[in-house]
């Protein structure tokens, strides 16, 4: 077992040839070791797989035990603690409410197809990637409200009313995040 610091993967070895996921073994003293490479890797670098799309699973070299979810969360803590946080304190409390309710199945579900169109929409508009124009943003923006209205109708329909409030308020947040980012890149409507 070769014990260097860092693995030296290319991408063209990142999966592997049978195409199972690559396995990382966790062992007691914390240190992770990726069977494929023969290497301890880190968590930045588990990042890096996981960023690049490489299927893998990290199981207790002992036990046997799946612990990717673990790891997964301990990589999101240390984002979430490097600076800019994608979550806020209330969007935390109300994923740790719904542990529990008896809506919490819907609504891991519910945030893994709303991020996952997420990605996909993100994929889209880099396919399409453009010089960005005033043309260009107000494109990007049509894109974006679509998809904001798509996330609010996997609830469980609320009142006319009350969708009517969002839609506005929605609208209102699209025009003022268009008019701020066109005046970060100096251009104007």
């Amino acid at each position: 077992m070769q014990t260097t610091e860092t693995s030296s993967a290319t991408p063209a070895d990142s999966a592997p040839a049978d195409g199972l996921p690559r396995t990382i073994k966790k062992y007691p003293n914390r240190r992770l070791y990726d069977t494929q490479t023969s290497a301890y890797v880190t968590l930045a670098e588990i990042k890096k797989m996981v960023m690049s799309g490489d299927p893998m699973v990290v199981r207790d070299a002992k036990t046997g035990e799946d612990l990717t979810r673990a790891i997964l969360l301990q990589i999101i803590l240390e984002e979430e603690s490097a600076g800019a946080p994608m979550f806020s304190e209330a969007v935390l409390s109300n994923i740790i409410r719904f542990y529990g309710h008896t809506m919490q199945a819907f609504m891991g579900s519910y945030l893994e197809n709303h991020v996952q169109s997420f990605m996909d929409w993100q994929s889209r508009l880099g396919s399409n990637s453009q010089p960005l124009s005033p043309e260009v943003w107000a494109q990007f923006m049509q894109w974006q409200y679509p998809l904001m209205q798509n996330m609010f109708s996997g609830l469980a329909h609320p009142p006319q009313t009350m969708v009517s409030q969002m839609q506005e308020q929605l609208q209102k947040q699209i025009q003022k995040n268009t008019e701020q980012m066109l005046g970060v890149f100096g251009l104007r409507t």
